[in-house]
């Protein structure tokens, strides 16, 4: 029988992820384990353990490998467990009820979505009592070089960030608009990011169209973004309404962006 010790009582600790999270740590501490004797010798883990921690990591997303010898740094996968968690802590409640007032005040559908590599996650989703409602359900998972969510998103990484992600990589065509190589879509992304907006007319799917905005933390990234979603005919240039739909947007993620501690948005003004 287990005695009543801080010392002595039962523990439910897993070595091997004891030790496997020691290892992410370390990295994340801006430890590039470059030479594996070292880092085990540091972390106190035998060399052979360490390369199958590496190996494991390293297969699951949650560290990649630095070109040219550089070691090792923290994954995409660990990045968007991080994103997941914090969403779930912080803009997902501050966002959706401003995206259920801009619902009512454009009578659209609109989402809010995160980045994940190469695709964006929908994790908020709000509509309209209408015939013509998004059947994009939270969680759904779209490639983020055809939707104006994943666009806008895009737009915002360095430029190397972004060929890293779709250097060497076939970018699926979903609609004859769509931009499905790398030259064009750098195109079509630095004018995004110069509006400031993602704008889309049956761009992903024929007869939807949709315009996203980002929406910024307190330090100043875009961690998600937003958009509406309707008829292609509703975004048609030639519709007087989209100067409406434009501010609803803008309006909506600077709320959201202030509520998550931006402070950016009078600087730029100045």
């Amino acid at each position: 029988m287990a005695q009543d010790s801080d010392n002595s009582g039962p523990t439910y600790t897993v070595p091997p992820v004891v030790r496997a999270i020691s290892v992410l740590r370390h990295i994340a501490a801006g430890n590039r384990c470059r030479s594996l004797l070292e880092t085990s010798k540091s972390l106190g883990i035998n060399r052979t353990t360490l390369i199958r921690l590496i190996a494991t990591l390293k297969d699951e997303g949650l560290i990649e490998q630095i070109p040219d010898g550089g070691g090792y740094r923290l994954g995409t996968g660990l990045i968007a467990l991080a994103t997941e968690a914090l969403n779930e802590r912080g803009v997902v409640q501050v966002a959706r009820p401003y995206l259920v007032t801009l619902v009512r005040r454009l009578n659209l559908s609109t989402h809010l979505g995160v980045l994940e590599g190469r695709e964006i996650i929908y994790l908020v989703r709000e509509t309209p009592n209408s015939h013509l409602a998004s059947n994009v359900r939270e969680g759904t998972r779209l490639p983020a070089h055809a939707t104006t969510i994943g666009r806008i998103l895009l737009s915002q990484l360095p430029r190397d960030v972004l060929r890293g992600l779709y250097s060497g990589k076939e970018l699926a065509a979903f609609t004859e608009k769509t931009r499905t190589s790398l030259p064009d879509l750098e195109a079509q992304l630095a004018e995004d990011r110069s509006r400031g907006i993602a704008w889309s007319k049956a761009n992903f799917e024929p007869e939807i169209g949709s315009a996203a905005v980002p929406v910024f933390d307190h330090q100043g990234k875009a961690v998600a973004a937003i958009n509406v979603t309707g008829h292609a005919s509703v975004f048609d240039p030639s519709n007087p309404h989209l100067p409406e739909i434009e501010a609803g947007l803008r309006t909506t993620a600077q709320e959201i962006s202030e509520a998550l501690g931006f402070r950016g948005w009078a600087s730029e003004q100045i």
